[in-house]
């Protein structure tokens, strides 16, 4: 990886900052937190977790509206439908929105209604769909594959950027294991070794790496503790009845209670949480009041 793109040639002091929007960044001091759920479901759903989670540090939103899925009879997700949703949310809320990308021929559409296109782990070497991505000018959540070591998965980062696009956020998600206790096993090592060879923010997904959610809140603090740039949170308002995931989606009340207990963290590696994304615009985009049950209590 010397000759690499990604190889830090400059000082070690040198990271690159991605903007998803103009106000929301990853890379410097302020830590990217994202929630939502794995799968979009319905507008009310997303209405009711935008609502929620502006209320709290989290700065943007996830989910997911084509769904790559072990089997061909699980929900596929609600396609450009739901594209339809996450644009409508991100525009009301004012909060920049995930969502994955499987094909070249989603790319025009996405590309136009969310802010970040992610590469889930079992497309991380789809290299036309990595090119493809190099070519736009949106930033590219790229998530770890299931097995893949971290010179190939710097390599999958080095296709976009080579191709033109210098918007690239690498994604730990946990890598398969023998133990099945857990749904992977987290690799934070990895972060660390990210951090160190390349110049690209880092974000960890630890609910991917759990597969339990009484797993996900230690995990999450742990990846920031160990110089991650952010993460990536899947929660529902009613997590049992989530149509994929279910097992390790936090509740609404939980994810801003996760979010909040970051905040001493952070100061203590130097860093700093966002405050509430609500605006007037926001606070107006519904008839009911904005209120957190963890903020009132």
């Amino acid at each position: 990886m010397k000759d690499a793109v990604l190889t830090r040639k400059s000082s070690p002091e040198h990271r690159s900052v991605v903007a998803l929007t103009d106000t929301v960044a990853i890379g410097g001091d302020t830590l990217l937190i994202v929630g939502g759920p794995c799968a979009v479901e319905s507008a009310e759903q997303m209405e009711q977790v935008a609502r929620h989670l502006a209320l709290t540090p989290v700065q943007a939103l996830r989910g997911g509206v084509f769904k790559p899925r072990t089997s061909p009879y699980a929900f596929q997700g609600m396609g450009e439908a739901g594209l339809r949703i996450l644009d409508d949310v991100r525009q009301r809320f004012q909060m920049p929105v995930i969502s994955e990308v499987m094909a070249i021929d989603q790319i025009p559409s996405m590309v136009t209604q969310v802010d970040v296109l992610q590469v889930g782990s079992r497309n991380m070497q789809n290299f036309d769909l990595l090119k493809a991505l190099g070519r736009i000018d949106r930033p590219v959540l790229l998530k770890r594959g299931l097995a893949a070591t971290l010179e190939e998965f710097v390599m999958a980062a080095e296709y976009i950027l080579s191709h033109g696009n210098p918007n690239v956020i690498l994604c730990e998600r946990g890598i398969r294991s023998f133990d099945t206790y857990t749904r992977n096993v987290l690799d934070l090592g990895a972060v660390v070794a990210l951090k160190q060879i390349t110049h690209l923010p880092v974000m960890v997904d630890p609910s991917h790496a759990a597969g339990k959610r009484e797993l996900v809140p230690d995990l999450a603090r742990a990846a920031i503790a160990a110089g991650a740039d952010g993460l990536i949170v899947e929660c529902h308002p009613v997590p049992d009845e989530s149509v994929s995931d279910a097992r390790q989606a936090l509740t609404l009340e939980e994810m801003a209670m996760l979010a909040h207990s970051l905040d001493p963290l952070a100061t203590a590696l130097g860093r700093r949480l966002a405050r509430s994304v609500v605006t007037g615009t926001a606070l107006k985009s519904s008839n009911q009041p904005l209120e957190s049950p963890v903020l009132a209590a």
